[in-house]
């Protein structure tokens, strides 16, 4: 029997790196930039946290960890690192106004690659015996449940059975939301998307919020990043643990038809999918697990099918996503 109470935990903890991933990525593309290095960055931030956390352990040389220093070290590291991969990615293709697609898939490479080399180097000065770096003192700080939650039994589990990066992940995307469609800020960064051109002629100044997009969305998808390791993974880094994740944020970006809020909903959803093959008996047939792995793809590719064949303009992507801006040609 399929056991709804022990899968919806799991499918909303696979989530919530997508909601991360998504919901930084849709307010990087609602300015007309389309940053496919999310995947890289989201790597490169999850490392950042390990770094800052494996120094942080090291110096309190066994002493209890100060839960305040605990959290904040990690995660400042994540969002420096995945700041420093924004700035990158802007003054490649906002200021040298290189391809964007080239780019992101340059830093998606450049990503992985930084944080394989400084996992291994870690792994390295840890003397581990098996690939991989334990922070289990860190970690028990993010996966921490709220206060009396085991009280409230199959309820905690569907709801209150989650680290406080989880519960941040769905008030971002509910404040993303409400600042793109219901204040001013939201109103300009949707011009740029729309029309830079005509942006620029109305006084918004184009290279500043295309930056300031493109590098808070890209601190948002690092958190996802540290999430996994921290929280889902319970401290534990190894290298190419992460599999495909970030490119299925971009997938669950045109799911939701670039809505952070239909993203809270979606992530989970995808969760779910990402790990339905454990839950569904199919014995032997490896074929038949291969094949529900790819559920997330396969329902992306029908929903873009579909919103293509609508062609409804607010189910469209910004109009100038993936160009480049050239003031000179207005």
């Amino acid at each position: 029997m399929f056991d709804f109470v022990s899968f919806f935990p799991r499918a909303v903890m696979q989530g919530i790196p997508l909601l991360y991933g998504s919901t930084g990525e849709i307010l990087t593309e609602k300015s007309g930039n389309l940053n496919l290095g999310i995947p890289g960055i989201m790597y490169v931030g999850a490392i950042s946290g390990v770094i800052g956390s494996f120094f942080y352990e090291q110096s309190m040389a066994g002493q209890p960890l100060v839960p305040f220093w605990a959290i904040a070290i990690p995660m400042a590291s994540s969002l420096l690192g995945s700041l420093l991969m924004g700035l990158l990615y802007c003054f490649l293709t906002v200021t040298l106004r290189a391809n964007q697609n080239v780019t992101g898939l340059a830093l998606t490479t450049f990503g992985v690659g930084f944080g394989n080399f400084f996992g291994g180097s870690l792994i390295k000065l840890a003397h581990s015996d098996v690939p991989s770096v334990a922070l289990p003192a860190t970690s028990a700080f993010f996966n921490r449940t709220p206060a009396h939650a085991e009280e409230f039994s199959a309820f905690s589990q569907l709801f209150l059975h989650y680290g406080f990066l989880a519960y941040l992940a769905i008030i971002l995307a509910l404040v993303m939301s409400f600042v793109l469609n219901r204040t001013r800020p939201g109103l300009h960064l949707r011009a740029v998307g729309e029309s830079p051109a005509t942006a620029d002629a109305a006084g918004i100044n184009v290279t500043r919020h295309k930056y300031l997009a493109t590098c808070i969305g890209s601190m948002i998808a690092g958190l996802g990043g540290l999430y996994y390791v921290m929280d889902y993974a319970n401290g534990i880094w190894s290298n190419n643990a992460f599999g495909d994740r970030g490119w299925l944020a971009i997938a669950l970006v045109i799911f939701t038809i670039w809505r952070p809020s239909v993203s809270i909903l979606a992530s989970i959803l995808f969760g779910g999918l990402y790990i339905l093959y454990l839950y569904i008996p199919t014995g032997t047939q490896m074929e038949v697990k291969e094949l529900y792995k790819m559920l997330p793809y396969v329902i992306t590719l029908v929903v873009l099918i579909i919103v293509s064949l609508r062609k409804k303009r607010e189910d469209q992507p910004p109009a100038s996503l993936g160009l480049s801006y050239f003031r000179e040609e207005r």
